[in-house]
């Protein structure tokens, strides 16, 4: 009976410590699995409309060995671009995100609406434009793909496209010194542009 009970109790301190230790181990897991930038882009106060299929996408490094991270998000949306913009960028400035005004943002023009933000160490582009439709087919050529039906095409075609794109602020390039083209740091053109005739008058050499 002695034997039976010590047993028990083993088995019952053997179960407690692997449940103890199996908990956080999970948590731990699921913390590194799950990058908080997307937790905190799932908290924004947006419409349900706004957020009808979400598409997360992530590279690099979290800590920034070789590539930091990348975090770039793609998300459908039932209203137009303008109303959807203004419901992102409401709900940005509600969780603390400030307008950042920075050349290049964005690197190039783009329909639709671009704008950038900053919050704490991360950087934020937000861009909101029409959603890509099937071009229609041309008369006398084949179609690359089967032309849907119109109905199909209006509602695929309606709504908006809002892409997210957040890195690290340090390896945000637009975070550093841009260069500038002030003559007084650039120095002479070493190659100037010639205006005239590189030949100049000939003189006519003495007979």
């Amino acid at each position: 009976m002695r034997e039976k009970k010590r047993l028990r109790l083993g088995v019952l301190v053997l179960v407690s410590v692997v449940l103890l230790g199996a908990i956080p181990l999970f948590f731990g897991l699921r913390t590194l699995s799950r990058d908080p930038v997307f937790d905190s882009l799932d908290e924004l106060d947006v419409p349900s409309w706004a957020t009808v299929r979400t598409v997360d996408d992530v590279s690099g490094s979290r800590w920034c060995l070789l590539d930091c991270r990348l975090r770039e998000r793609t998300v459908t949306s039932e209203r137009p671009p303008e109303e959807t913009a203004q419901a992102y960028e409401a709900a940005l400035s509600r969780d603390g995100w400030q307008r950042w005004q920075v050349a290049r943002c964005p690197e190039k023009e783009e329909k639709g609406s671009y704008t950038c933000w900053r919050r704490d160490e991360l950087t934020l582009d937000l861009w909101v434009r029409e959603p890509t439709c099937v071009p229609p087919p041309v008369e006398g050529e084949p179609a690359a793909v089967p032309a849907p039906a119109p109905s199909a095409a209006a509602q695929e075609c309606a709504g908006s496209l809002v892409s997210v794109k957040v890195r690290n602020a340090i390896d945000d390039e637009r975070t550093r010194p841009q260069p500038s083209t002030d003559p007084s740091l650039t120095g002479e053109d070493p190659f100037p542009t010639l205006s005239e005739d590189p030949l100049g008058e000939l003189t006519p050499s003495p007979s």
